[in-house]
């Protein structure tokens, strides 16, 4: 009785990440909340939570093996994740609020970033993400062959 939530953000793979902002963020609003019934489904394991956790900071790991974090619709206007390797993470979402749901462009310390994912790496090495965030969506940006999340699919013949 889980639902399927990392399935939002395979609209990234599919060259229309807009579509996965808008629906992490309305799962975020309406299947959650500071109540004791506010998780929907089973939180076995954490799953339920750690989805919330992830989709909040605007990247969730749909394929953790590949090292890649799937861009979504961050909730807050900056959070700072502080590594256990000493090294800070910043998360910034400009002109965020309950209508500026989509991403109209992301930077990665400093320097645009047009795809849909960023890497464990990246993470790690500290630094700045900043999205600004918009009402209406950006249906170019991150849309290209280059901007998806790695799938063994695309390996394929």
């Amino acid at each position: 009785n889980q639902p399927i939530q990392h399935m939002i953000y395979l609209y990234n793979y599919a060259g229309q990440p807009w579509k996965a902002q808008e629906k992490a963020r309305e799962v975020m609003d309406k299947l959650y909340a500071a109540t004791p019934d506010g998780y929907c489904g089973d939180e076995d394991n954490g799953q339920t939570s750690a989805w919330y956790v992830f989709s909040a900071l605007g990247f969730y790991p749909v394929a953790p093996a590949t090292g890649q974090f799937v861009i979504g619709s961050p909730l807050f206007e900056k959070v700072t994740l502080y590594l256990q390797n000493g090294k800070e993470f910043e998360i910034r979402a400009l002109d965020n609020g309950p209508e500026n749901r989509y991403v109209h462009q992301a930077w990665l310390n400093d320097q645009p970033l047009q795809r849909t994912w960023i890497a464990t790496d990246e993470i790690q090495d500290g630094g700045e993400l900043r999205f600004k965030m918009a009402k209406d969506a950006n249906e170019n940006w991150g849309t290209s062959k280059e901007a998806v999340p790695y799938s063994w699919s695309l390996d394929v013949p």
